[in-house]
């Protein structure tokens, strides 16, 4: 297989977008310049908890040799909790490709440096944060830019994504911290066996931009197994929701809500209705929302920047 293919495989397969797999990924190409194949157990730390010559300063010396002198990760990955795992699956990628055929490391190199360079050109969704607008226009602000985005970037489905993720952390700043399970976008319920994206208490909460036929057939699977339904959506998708149920003859048991006003009202809650509650609210769910987008999605322009 050709190199650069079977790295953009890896890459997407692995998820290896991340600032800190990034910084693996540089780190055991360097040990790779002294032979392969790797083994991975010699790359663990005396105390076996941490990838050897993982941190900030050898990261950085790669990246100077390149002319970056941004700083990918403040401890250089070396405490991201996936680090061994992440470090494991490359070496194992490294050590197949050394076997079918010789490996230019050059190559493998600034492969990853290109990454970087993506990773730092990635731009966040932005929020302007004004006293004279509604919470509701601040949340479409957000969902209206995916949607820019998403029509020129064919196949990446970015209103999903930060629907998904805004609701998400949504909900755990108003139950608290780690109440709430989150995954990527991409993962479905089937996979992971999940009633919903996300399950609380007997609630199986459903968000879509799109809602379909498939997605009134999960809510009946929900009531049948003795849950709530409730299905969260753009403002387009709350009457096609809405009458998906009621053909299905489930129209009083399905709770539909539109996103904007589901999340506004929440901020206004937690910021007790007040001026300087309300900036307090909207901070935490952003910085809640960007915390779930580095633990769980590669793409870090799904973030989002607030700008006084």
């Amino acid at each position: 297989m050709d190199l650069i293919k079977a790295l953009q495989k890896f890459n997407v397969d692995h998820g290896f977008s991340r600032k800190g797999s990034l910084c693996v990924a540089l780190v055991v190409t360097q040990h790779a310049r002294k032979g392969l194949p790797l083994d991975p157990d010699e790359l663990l730390t005396e105390g076996g908890g941490q990838v050897l010559g993982l941190g900030r300063a050898p990261v950085q010396a790669i990246l100077e040799r390149h002319g970056i002198t941004r700083v990918l990760a403040a401890e250089g990955g070396r405490t991201s909790r996936g680090s061994i795992g992440n470090m494991r699956e490359y070496v194992a990628f490294l050590n197949a490709l050394a076997k079918a055929e010789s490996l230019d490391l050059d190559v493998v190199e600034a492969f990853w440096i290109g990454r970087v360079h993506e990773f730092f050109a990635a731009k966040p969704f932005r929020i302007r944060l004004d006293a004279s607008r509604g919470l509701r226009a601040l949340v479409r602000d957000v969902l209206d830019q995916a949607e820019d985005r998403q029509r020129n970037a064919h196949g990446m489905q970015y209103v999903g994504a930060v629907l998904q993720h805004l609701t998400g952390a949504k909900l755990e700043c108003a139950l608290g911290a780690g109440s709430v399970e989150h995954n990527s976008f991409s993962t479905s319920d089937a996979q992971k066996g999940r009633v919903g994206d996300f399950s609380i208490g007997d609630v199986a909460i459903h968000v879509t931009a799109s809602p379909g036929e498939a997605l009134i057939g999960r809510c009946r699977e929900n009531i049948d197994d003795g849950r709530r339904p409730v299905i969260v959506t753009m403002a387009r998708g709350l009457a096609v929701a809405e009458a998906l149920a009621e053909n299905a003859g489930l129209g009083g048991r399905i709770d539909v809500f539109e996103v904007e006003q589901f999340i506004a009202l929440n901020l206004y809650e937690l910021g007790k209705f007040g001026a300087q509650g309300r900036r307090v609210a909207i901070g935490d769910v952003v910085a809640c929302y960007n915390k779930i987008i580095e633990n769980v999605e590669t793409d870090p322009s799904l973030r989002i920047e607030i700008r006084q």
